[in-house]
């Protein structure tokens, strides 16, 4: 099995699945000559042609349209926008557009389309460049929102998004593309909405995905050389929400840490421990915790932003409070 990066694992399903099917093409701003902004579609432009892989001007709100027009006449777009910021521009396409278009007409309609979008902070991006909204997105129903959290993970469900006929955001986290990881050849596909135990535990679970997988492995590692064990579950995918492996792992642990990047208000933790509290009340032995980024417009400073992003020590202190809890 070959290891590769995070950005090579997106730009292979993304060639792969445009030599399988010519109804798929990208479009986006820099996706063609100049290859995306983080050089996924590096070498596309030259085999592809113009036609299937088309450059755009800088207007989100023109690009998620074009993508919902294409999709309704029965191509399969994939639309890159450079980062997940810029979406807010577009929003009224992609929440009240994309997401409702099916439903809206009866189910006579299908939109087979997937926005590649970069969130999440860490490049000193700034507070406009540097948020993880993704809690914002996986509010609307009719909308799926996928961010891996591995290179495996990401080849197969990108291509699994690619095939999809629903309108899918694929968030992809800007400090993960140099992350390595083994990655199956050819024809390798990641079902949409499962989420997985990446590490198996005994005395605590945490629940995480994307960025903060990466965290939460390395205080796993941590914690392991005292002796605590703790159990991973990577959502990998926000809507539809597969709550199974993470309800069986509590039931087993009694103990749970939800670690996002994301504001805690309002976000991703909130739901899966209101659902764990729902659903498994009589197997909490200690109250639920949450790691979740500092409640400020991510700082440009860098000492700032790594003082606001959660780290490794956060996720250690809040696996050691729900054992003392």
């Amino acid at each position: 099995m070959a290891r590769i990066t995070m950005r090579e694992a997106i730009s292979q399903a993304l060639w792969e699945e445009m030599e399988r099917d010519p109804n798929v093409f990208i479009l986006g701003e820099e996706v063609g000559v100049w290859g995306g902004t983080y050089a996924v579609t590096k070498g596309f432009y030259d085999h592809f042609g113009p036609e299937r892989v088309r450059d755009t001007p800088i207007a989100e709100a023109g690009i998620i349209g074009a993508a919902i027009g294409a999709a309704l006449t029965g191509l399969r777009p994939v639309a890159e926008l450079m980062t997940i910021n810029f979406a807010f521009s577009a929003m009224d396409h992609i929440v009240n557009q994309a997401a409702k278009l099916h439903y809206m007409f009866g189910g006579q309609m299908v939109l087979p389309m997937v926005i590649r979008a970069v969130g999440g902070g860490g490049r000193q991006l700034g507070a406009t460049h540097s948020q993880t909204p993704d809690a914002v997105f996986a509010h609307f129903p009719g909308l799926k929102v996928v961010a891996p959290g591995t290179p495996a993970d990401a080849k197969g469900l990108l291509k699994a998004a690619i095939r999809s006929n629903d309108p899918i955001l694929f968030i992809e986290h800007a400090t993960l593309y140099q992350m390595r990881g083994e990655v199956p050849e050819g024809d390798y596909t990641v079902p949409i909405g499962k989420s997985t135990i990446q590490r198996p535990g005994r005395d605590v679970t945490i629940v995480t995905y994307s960025k903060m997988l990466e965290i939460s492995l390395k205080a796993a590692d941590q914690l392991a050389k005292e002796g605590i064990e703790v159990e991973i579950v990577d959502l990998r995918t926000l809507r539809p929400l597969d709550m199974e492996p993470v309800l069986e792992s509590f039931k087993k642990t009694n103990r749970a840490v939800i670690v996002e990047e994301g504001w805690k208000s309002y976000g991703v933790g909130a739901e899966i421990a209101s659902r764990i509290y729902e659903e498994a009340f009589d197997y909490v032995d200690a109250p639920i915790r949450r790691v979740a980024q500092k409640e400020v417009p991510l700082p440009y400073n860098r000492t700032l932003e790594q003082m606001a992003l959660p780290k490794v020590e956060d996720v250690i202190q809040a696996v050691k409070e729900v054992l003392n809890g």
